[in-house]
């Protein structure tokens, strides 16, 4: 007898993670707990109640600070809220594929559209999915497509979202969809049956075809166990469908030529290995001269631990990745083996389709699950550039992800490196979180592969770019030449700005026409400012730069606007003993006499004036050549009236 076994048969992804899940639940929780059966196997649920796993029918049991996983088909978001309000923990272990499913709908109705799903009313599945709307219409077929569509009236031209179930067999999927297409308009139509369940059921349609009888393994509650069982009916005259190996019909298959055997999605490899060793001990031969043994570890013991794989994404959540190894095994990613950067997100890092070597930190064979590594690959690549990098001082770009003692770490392609205060390039009072989860540019300086030790400067980056910019400024430096600069520090005379590399002084008087005490009265370090070269000295490499427009005459501007006799509102600059210099126009100022501040007599200017106030005054004298303006505020005070004599009486 020959033996043709599906490639498909077993856990897929969303099976193996959820029961990966529980398993860890019930080995790290002292009271675990799972809402109804986590999927449909009953040996699965018997192994984790051994564990300590107790089953819930209904949120109102969950206590405060309970774990409560959610299965793998989903539950509502109701369930969510009233697991939250009860104080309990939820741990998720929804079918990625199911949680997308649940997206669409929430979104289709948040669009005011109408969510449909063709799919089984009754299965868990689809009353979780429809819970993350108001209403789901459900067709278990096209036949109540059909009805519906001849019942509905209006309601089946509104917009309709139209999605399925996962396990769904793909020729209802299509019917129905001929159906809505037909009646309905406005559809968006979103193919959401599982790859790995059209993969299995297409399989064992193939093998069905050409064999003498079926053998489907699985749990008879299990939905895509039964809908495998109904597509062989179809192909093969002779299917069995047992739920592990004390249910071979032996007898029955004895006198066949060719026997296929299938398994439902959340058939273990335990039981598939049990089905294996009873068929091999009645010495059932398998295809191709090797035995039923030989072609179930080629799918179920292909990986070890240290194994590198190549595999595919296939699903991405919150907490990890899904990978296709092309193997019995479910590959996945925890988030923390995806990369160095605690807070990267996986979609920032691969996108479904993405093929990458992997490093196997783990294999679970009963369950048929592999934990995998991106990270360590990573980082066994990347001490191979981190050494090269060192000899050809090529500069790497890291993130820093600590402060260490002396200094900081900065991850480099997954690669631990080590910077000294001394070369963070950060002034020495600074505070090193400065730079915390900061990218930088560092040289590698030193390299112990054998004791894992990585020195890095980033102080060495900064100083070659430095110096390289200020070659360049060096080179094409000319007077009037302008730079957009940052100012790095001030004295009482001036601020010092870079200009790329070099630092050049504006002098207080060159940075603005306005009388001022202090450079920052206008300016502040950090600012940036756009200066122009008045003069330079290659040898002493000193640069003088100003910052006020010179093409802009202030006393042009004065002569344009004002002439003797006119009013201005000035600003009072500075306090002399014989008068107050006061600012008609910024960069031009005027003198007003002591004699000219007030109608009566004053001892000195501040005892009328401060520095700052702004006062109206008039023009008396312009002196163009020597570029004097005299002013005056007491021209514009109204004469106080001398006292009136007193009149002689008018004699009649």
């Amino acid at each position: 007898m020959e033996v043709i076994q599906a490639k498909s048969a077993g856990f897929c992804f969303g099976v193996a993670r959820a029961v990966r899940m529980a398993r860890e639940l019930a080995d790290t929780d002292p009271s675990p707990r799972m809402l109804g059966s986590v999927i449909h196997n009953r040996h699965v649920t018997a192994a984790l109640a051994e564990r300590g796993m107790q089953e819930l029918s209904s949120p109102d049991q969950a206590r405060a600070g309970d774990s409560v996983l959610l299965r793998a088909h989903g539950v509502g978001k109701e369930t969510y809220r009233a697991l939250e309000a009860r104080g309990a923990r939820v741990v998720d272990a929804t079918c990625p594929k199911v949680a997308h499913v649940q997206r669409l709908v929430e979104q289709a109705e948040g669009e005011g559209r109408q969510p449909v799903m063709i799919g089984d009313p009754n299965h868990p599945e689809v009353r979780g999915i429809g819970g993350w709307c108001s209403r789901l219409l459900v067709f278990s077929g096209p036949e109540e497509a059909a009805r519906w569509a001849e019942t509905a009236g209006a309601d089946r031209f509104a917009g309709l979202t139209v999605v399925s179930q996962t396990t769904l067999r793909r020729e209802v999927w299509e019917t129905s969809l001929k159906i809505l297409k037909k009646e309905c308009t406005n559809l968006k139509i979103f193919d959401t049956i599982c790859d790995a369940t059209h993969t299995r059921q297409s399989e064992a349609a193939q093998i069905a075809a050409r064999v003498d009888a079926m053998v489907v393994v699985g749990d008879p509650k299990s939905a895509n166990t039964t809908h495998l069982t109904e597509i062989c009916g179809r192909y093969c005259s002779r299917v069995f469908q047992i739920e592990n190996a004390d249910e071979l019909p032996l007898d029955q298959l004895s006198g066949c030529a060719q026997v296929g055997l299938t398994a439902g999605a959340s058939t273990p490899a335990s039981i598939i290995k049990e089905v294996k060793k009873t068929m091999s001990e009645e010495k059932i031969q398998s295809e191709g001269m090797e035995n039923f043994e030989e072609l179930v570890e080629q799918y179920t013991n292909t990986l070890n631990t240290g194994d590198k794989v190549t595999g595919v994404v296939i699903a991405i959540t919150p907490t990890e990745v899904h990978v296709d190894l092309g193997c019995k095994q479910a590959g996945y990613i925890p988030v923390d083996q995806l990369s160095d950067d605690p807070s990267v997100k996986p979609e920032d890092v691969v996108k479904i389709g993405d093929e990458m070597e992997l490093f196997v930190i783990r294999v679970n064979d009963v369950e048929g699950y592999a934990t995998l590594s991106k990270k360590k690959v990573d980082a066994n690549k990347a001490w191979d550039v981190i050494e090269a990098a060192c000899e050809s001082r090529e500069v790497m770009e890291g993130f820093v992800t600590e402060e260490n003692k002396g200094g900081v770490v900065v991850f480099v392609k997954g690669v631990r490196v080590f910077v000294p205060a001394s070369q963070s390039g950060l002034p020495r009072d600074a505070a090193m979180t400065e730079l915390l989860k900061q990218k930088v540019q560092l040289r590698i300086t030193e390299v112990n592969r054998a004791r894992r030790r990585v020195v890095g400067s980033i102080k060495a980056v900064q100083q070659e770019a430095r110096a390289a910019a200020a070659a360049e400024v060096w080179a094409n430096i000319e007077v009037g030449k302008r730079y957009t600069g940052t100012v790095k520090s001030m004295t009482s005379y001036g601020v010092f700005v870079d200009i790329g590399g070099v630092d050049g002084m504006v002098h207080i008087t060159d940075l603005s026409w306005s009388r001022i005490k202090h450079p920052s009265e206008i300016v502040a370090i950090g600012d940036t400012l756009e200066v122009y070269v008045i003069s330079f000295d290659p040898e002493k490499k000193k640069i003088s730069l100003g910052v006020k427009d010179r093409s802009t005459n202030p006393w042009q501007v004065f002569m344009d606007t004002y002439k003797v006799g006119d009013v201005a509102n000035v600003r009072i600059v500075k306090l002399m003993t014989f008068g107050a210099f006061a600012e008609v126009v910024p960069g031009v100022d005027g003198l007003i006499h002591i004699s000219q501040i007030a109608d009566h007599r004053i001892e000195k200017p501040g005892d009328v004036l401060s520095e700052g106030q702004t006062v109206e005054a008039k023009i008396t004298a312009v002196d163009e050549e020597k570029q004097k303006i005299s002013l005056s505020i007491r021209a514009l005070l109204a004469p106080t009236p001398a006292p009136a004599e007193e009149e002689e009486p008018v004699e009649e």
